[in-house]
């Protein structure tokens, strides 16, 4: 008898757990309406990454932590083809059919978005990493709520915003 934390993925949508569904619907609910799975990230949940309708993705590993994504953890070899909320749920309604019925729920064309979605993570990244780097530094003195705030914040510095004049105008706005 194996036991199932070494279990590999099969790469069957309909095989992840309900929780781990649940898990990962609401991070799509709470950063995009898409979203992709790693076939290579090893273990019985992959990771995965949620996309927005601009085109830009937060990747998760399979305890749902933020996970800065390696270019090829996502490449069109290594990953399932983009999802939308319906499929997903479509195929969550399929827990308990066949897995073939299931499977063809969850099939999509992929898109072609070659570099500019590389491109896009790099910038996500960069980002995230101004934005905690100034929070880390300036924590005792920031807001206990501009944690909730970072969205705007990273809006605000795609937009070419020195990361202080960001904080400041979300500050400025909301405290």
């Amino acid at each position: 008898m194996s036991a199932t934390r070494t279990k590999r993925w099969s790469g069957d949508i309909a095989s992840l757990p309900a929780e781990y569904m649940n898990n990962v619907l609401e991070k799509m609910a709470a950063y995009g309406d898409r979203v992709q799975f790693s076939l290579v990230s090893g273990g019985a949940e992959p990771s995965y990454q949620v996309i927005n309708n601009m085109g830009k993705s937060m990747a998760f590993d399979r305890e749902h932590r933020l996970l800065q994504a390696q270019d090829d953890l996502f490449a069109a070899a290594n990953a399932t083809a983009v999802l939308t909320l319906e499929q997903i749920n479509a195929t969550r309604s399929g827990y308990g059919a066949s897995s073939r019925t299931a499977s063809k729920a969850g099939r999509v064309v992929k898109s072609a978005s070659g570099p500019t979605k590389t491109a896009a993570a790099r910038l996500d990244e960069q980002v995230a990493a101004a934005r905690y780097a100034y929070f880390k530094a300036n924590r005792a003195t920031l807001p206990p709520r501009i944690a909730e705030y970072s969205g705007e914040i990273d809006q605000l510095l795609k937009k070419g915003k020195p990361v202080e004049e960001a904080f400041d105008e979300v500050i400025k706005k909301y405290f």
